[in-house]
């Protein structure tokens, strides 16, 4: 299943994380053992954010995934299922039943 992980650093964690120099090796362990399809960042509210969409395959990775932002960001974590266009198209595919069924 696809996630949406936004994650983000409150201003004196992301300070911290920067001065230490430690952004960088977090970054890219997290996109290897992450191999996010896509990745973003962006400013929200003043802190440093950013998301990466993600498959995942198994519930218990949820923690595993929060952990590493957690520990090696300090960073804030919201997951939310996520579908591409591919997705949208099978699952309109049977909305036709479901009308017919509960509509």
């Amino acid at each position: 299943m696809r996630m949406m992980i936004k994650f983000s650093m409150p201003t004196e964690a992301g300070n911290q994380v920067l001065r230490s120099g430690k952004i960088d090796k977090v970054f890219q362990q997290l996109l290897a053992d992450l191999k996010p399809e896509a990745g973003y960042f962006y400013a929200d509210g003043g802190d440093r954010t950013g998301f990466f969409v993600i498959n995942m395959t198994e519930s218990w990775q949820v923690a595993d995934v929060l952990e590493k932002f957690a520990f090696g960001l300090n960073a804030k974590v919201e997951m939310v299922p996520v579908m591409n266009a591919d997705d949208l198209h099978k699952a309109l595919g049977g909305i036709k039943g479901i009308i017919e069924r509960y509509g």
